[in-house]
């Protein structure tokens, strides 16, 4: 793609960045065959081929972004299935995320939108006070229609039974059960740590039972996605900071083998953060560190000996759901798969298994309507194949497809728990009591 950017601006990295990466687009228009929204909506502004103009316009001179700018730039998941599909190797996720910050810095939204969002900013990242949002979205749930239209999102996505506070998530070390193997820091995670709190617990339970140090660091904290993708850069980097001082501490202390992060959202920007930093003097150096240790649990889990520790467990049927952010972000695409096979379960592929499911952060409550229709697509799918379990890495998954489908749905690790001698996931216990029966 041919560019004429104001030569001034070139003098900031991040747009010489961005003018690079405009450069290798070649218009071929694959992106468009595997971009959710354009499958969706059919407009050529809603792929990313129609973003990245959108974006080459509005960055070329350094314009304020505009009202149609945003509209489509918003309407985007960051799902990152145009990068998988791309010939030429475009970075739509750099781009994507400078133009977001562009338009955090430029546009003014209007004021109910600009409150609505840093109520999720001050919410989400913050377990103590999530939590009370979503006890108070339960209390508030008889009076839903009155309110505005903007909450159904979070309305919707709120469960009616939520776990207490776990252990697990206090800054502490959990030694390995027998011989020390490995020495691991762990991502507990923001809303996960409220949303379900059986996700670290088996984790923790799987890691230690394998030989797995456990060190949940103390100020570790949110990974910064959430206000990442909503272009707040200082806000992201100021949380992504303290994790990289948190963990920085850790590696020069006891040592680390590797950071694990169980949510691949936050995967995907902890990998990241040598990228994010890699302008700043100060923290450059230990960001690539962070970066370069991050592992998704999987990861981890296929360089230990899973088999060794297996027991007798039913074989379930599984249709597993890949996170775009796994498939995607971190191109890991078939070893849950394979690590799940190799526990005893039956793992089915999902048919557009390419294709998000709407939650994408705070997708699902930003543009309800259209995570909506993406759910609903990707709970069609799983019903083709009939499986007993659904299983996900992705708690934002989890969430949204669990509000469409009776099916259960559980964390992958959860899975491989109970596979090695853990309790059996919640919603699974009438699934092995009917089998037990059949036997």
């Amino acid at each position: 793609m041919q560019t004429n950017f104001l030569p001034h601006l070139l003098a900031d990295p991040d747009v010489a960045l961005a003018e690079k990466i405009l450069r290798k687009c070649v218009h071929c228009g694959f992106c468009t065959a595997t971009c959710p929204t354009f499958l969706e909506l059919g407009d050529e502004r809603d792929s990313p081929r129609g973003r990245i103009y959108l974006i080459k316009e509005m960055l070329e001179t350094g314009r304020p972004a505009d009202a149609e700018t945003v509209t489509h730039l918003d309407r985007c998941l960051t799902c990152l299935a145009c990068m998988t599909t791309c010939p030429s190797g475009v970075d739509y996720m750099h781009l994507v995320d400078h133009a977001r910050a562009h338009v955090a810095k430029t546009y003014e939204r209007p004021l109910a939108d600009r409150l609505f969002r840093r109520m999720l900013r001050l919410v989400i990242p913050n377990p103590s006070i999530f939590r009370l949002a979503l006890i108070g979205a339960n209390l508030a749930r008889p009076f839903a229609r009155w309110l505005p239209a903007k909450f159904a999102g979070l309305f919707a996505l709120a469960p009616k039974r939520l776990p207490p506070p776990s252990w697990v998530d206090a800054a502490q070390t959990i030694p390995a059960k027998g011989a020390r193997r490995r020495r691991v820091a762990l991502l507990s995670g923001c809303a996960q740590t409220a949303l379900d709190t059986a996700i670290n617990e088996a984790t923790v339970r799987l890691l230690t039972r394998l030989g797995v140090e456990v060190v949940v660091a103390e100020g570790m904290g949110c990974c910064g996605a959430l206000e990442h993708h909503m272009g707040e850069t200082d806000a992201a980097h100021a949380r992504a900071a303290k994790n990289i001082r948190a963990w920085t501490r850790e590696i020069d202390g006891g040592g680390l083998d590797a950071i694990v992060v169980n949510t691949s959202g936050c995967g995907t920007t902890v990998k990241d953060y040598g990228h994010m930093f890699r302008n700043d003097a100060r923290l450059a150096e230990d960001a690539a560190r962070v970066s370069g240790l991050a592992r998704d649990v999987s990861e981890l889990l296929a360089d230990l000996d899973l088999a060794a520790a297996l027991v007798a467990r039913p074989r379930l049927r599984v249709a597993y759901h890949s996170a775009c952010s796994m498939q995607h972000g971190q191109k890991i695409t078939t070893l849950p798969m394979e690590l799940l096979a190799k526990a005893g379960f039956e793992v089915v592929p999902i048919p557009e298994s390419h294709v998000c499911c709407g939650s994408a952060g705070t997708y699902n409550i930003l543009q309800p309507d259209l995570a909506t229709r993406l759910r609903d697509r990707k709970v069609a799918n799983i019903a083709t194949v009939a499986p007993d379990v659904i299983a996900a890495g992705n708690v934002g998954c989890m969430v949204q497809i669990g509000t469409g489908t009776p099916t259960p749905i559980v964390h992958t690790v959860e899975l491989l728990d109970w596979a090695t001698g853990g309790p059996i996931p919640d919603g699974l216990e009438a699934l092995t009591a009917s089998e037990n029966a059949s036997a």
